[in-house]
């Protein structure tokens, strides 16, 4: 893909321009292009940083106080949630970045997935508005997490840091305008560095909400030990090759996106078995006819019947997602 300054894209149809803030995209780059030159073993650069780059707002942590002086009211969050990953998801796509969803994002994508429409897949549905679709955020949700792979996040720094993106979306004047940044720390692979263990960040410069990105690496530690597959975050979480690759095709938010292998297995050591089963969570229950998380009035029946607020959601392993292996 070119880009020019400014540059006219086609995500889907509805990304009508990438203005570059800080550094311009070079040329025609795109991730599958300078992938063999980014697989490499990567040491980490650097002393342990003291200082954290990304901050939030003082108002709400899932803010950037950059963009916003106040929270969204609670009937506008979902749709800008909604917003906010199909534009992430879109823009990777675009560039041919490697990035799936992880942590809460794949567990509502567990539980709130739908059969996909029959229109062509991306943000221009003839059926479907860039903003309601079939629901698949948690409606008490108000953030979300994907992960990348560690020649992903490097190909990012290095082409698209600081690059804003603007999209046409449909009931939006003036559409909105998306910033991906690029902690400069991630250079620094320990997880020691416990400041910086967000990677980047894909920010909605309208509301200041954020999609929070965390590069997966080889645990280098692990693997001296015989574990070949051993693979890591700075934020602790550990995994194997086999869990997380090859990744799988599903939709979310009536987008293409990519699913870790293992995911049902990750998400019962993340959250536990009972995250896969309990249909009580947050004021909602779980509807298995419409497959939709409906707001309870009465919350206190659910105190009563024993319900806590630390049990999360879950589904019965009869009804699983609909996902295909990639293949390639």
């Amino acid at each position: 893909m070119r880009f020019l300054a400014p540059s006219l894209l086609g995500l889907y149809g509805l990304l009508s321009a990438a203005v570059p803030t800080v550094a311009q995209p070079s040329g025609d780059t795109d991730f599958m292009s300078v992938r063999e030159n980014l697989a490499k073993d990567y040491e980490s650069e650097g002393e342990i940083p003291t200082d954290k780059y990304f901050t939030e707002s003082s108002f709400h942590y899932h803010y950037d106080g950059r963009f916003a002086a106040q929270p969204l009211p609670d009937d506008q969050v979902i749709p800008h949630l909604s917003a906010l990953i199909q534009t992430y998801l879109s823009t990777m796509s675009s560039i041919g970045a490697e990035t799936w969803i992880m942590h809460g994002t794949l567990l509502s994508w567990w539980w709130n997935q739908k059969v996909p429409c029959s229109c062509p897949p991306g943000l221009a549905h003839g059926c479907k508005s860039l903003t309601s679709g079939a629901l698949q955020i948690f409606p008490w949700d108000n953030d979300l997490d994907v992960q990348i792979s560690e020649p992903t996040i490097h190909f990012l720094a290095e082409f698209y840091n600081m690059t804003e993106h603007h999209f046409d979306l449909p009931g939006v004047d003036g559409g909105r305008k998306y910033l991906l940044e690029i902690n400069p720390h991630y250079v620094v692979r320990s997880e020691h560095d416990f400041l910086n263990v967000i990677d980047g960040r894909w920010i909605d410069t309208s509301s200041g909400l954020f999609i929070d990105i965390t590069a997966v690496r080889k645990d280098d530690a692990r693997r001296q030990r015989g574990e070949s597959e051993a693979l890591m975050c700075k934020d602790r979480h550990r995994y194997l090759e086999s869990q997380i690759f090859p990744l799988r095709d599903s939709y979310f938010e009536d987008v293409p996106v990519k699913i870790p292998y293992s995911y049902t297995l990750l998400l019962e050591e993340e959250y536990g078995p009972r995250a896969l089963t309990n249909k009580n969570f947050q004021g909602h229950k779980f509807n298995e006819d419409t497959k939709i998380w409906e707001h309870v009035q009465n919350v206190k029946r659910f105190l009563r019947r024993g319900w806590r607020t630390g049990d999360l959601p879950i589904r019965s392993a009869n009804n699983q997602p609909l996902v295909r292996m990639d293949a390639s």
